[in-house]
């Protein structure tokens, strides 16, 4: 990204819009997956090989190089909208190259099947006592939702991710009792949008803007935050490392209109004095 780089002294927070009201906020959504959990961690190193070989199997298609970038861009385009608008996507791409597609929810399932295999023992082992909870999730995730609820804020969690994995998954990481509400996709996919969880809360809340925060790792939620007017915090984080931040997040966040962007949570007591006006 270009111009001035401006961080909140002495941390990584950086400050993209200065001007955010704060010292209001009473409710907060949490993304799940790269923004709180890192159990679908290489999630895109499953789906895009499998979509290749869908589209490698039609009868015009081109050569694997440009299937390949064409599927990494609709994968990253759509990514944080809900599983089956990606599958959707597959299902046009099938057509356009003279090819008879599945239904969109059979890929969805082949995905999911593929993605067990890479994850289930991550879920096994932090249901057995193997792996520690901290070691799958975003540092600093818990010591920030214990801050947030110091201060009476009501959290909520929304995922792309289907809502029976996104519970039993937030479970396995010991972070139910943290929020009051746990959102995922259904295969009925125009009942569920991370929108319509927004304006639930907010409607149901009697909230104003200012009143209400997002922590995300995807434009979707930042982009419909800042369409109510809610204050968004890009939270950029670099799965594989769990330090530092991924730059192809961050550039995609601010051009969605984050307020703020975090590496993660470590600094989360200097974040929530900023957002609650204590510094």
């Amino acid at each position: 990204m270009t111009g001035r780089v401006t961080f909140l002294n002495g941390t990584s927070i950086e400050l993209i819009n200065p001007h955010i009201p704060r010292g209001h906020i009473r409710h907060a959504l949490f993304d799940f997956d790269g923004t709180v959990s890192l159990i679908r961690e290489g999630w895109q190193g499953v789906m895009i090989p499998m979509m290749v070989q869908v589209l490698l199997e039609t009868p015009r298609h081109e050569p694997e190089e440009e299937v390949y970038a064409v599927v990494t861009e609709f994968v990253d385009r759509l990514t944080g909208k809900q599983t089956i608008y990606q599958m959707i996507q597959l299902c046009d791409e099938v057509r356009q190259r003279g090819g008879e597609p599945l239904d969109p929810l059979e890929y969805k399932w082949m995905y999911l099947d593929r993605l067990w295999e890479r994850i289930k023992d991550r879920v096994a082992g932090l249901k057995n006592g193997e792996i520690e909870p901290e070691d799958m999730m975003v540092p600093g995730v818990v010591p920030m939702l214990e801050a947030l609820r110091a201060r009476d804020v009501t959290c909520y969690l929304a995922s792309g991710t289907d809502e029976v994995y996104v519970l039993d998954e937030a479970a396995a990481l010991g972070l139910s009792p943290y929020f009051a509400g746990i959102y995922g996709a259904l295969d009925d996919y125009q009942n569920y949008s991370k929108k319509m969880v927004i304006e639930r809360i907010l409607n149901e809340n009697h909230l104003s803007g200012p009143e209400f925060v997002t922590f995300g790792d995807g434009y979707v939620e930042i982009e419909d935050t800042k369409a109510v007017e809610g204050i968004a915090v890009g939270v950029a984080s670099d799965e594989v490392n769990r330090q530092g931040i991924n730059e192809w997040k961050r550039g995609r966040l601010i051009q969605a209109g984050a307020d703020l962007i975090i590496p993660d949570f470590r600094q989360h007591e200097r974040l929530v004095a900023y957002l609650f006006a204590e510094d």
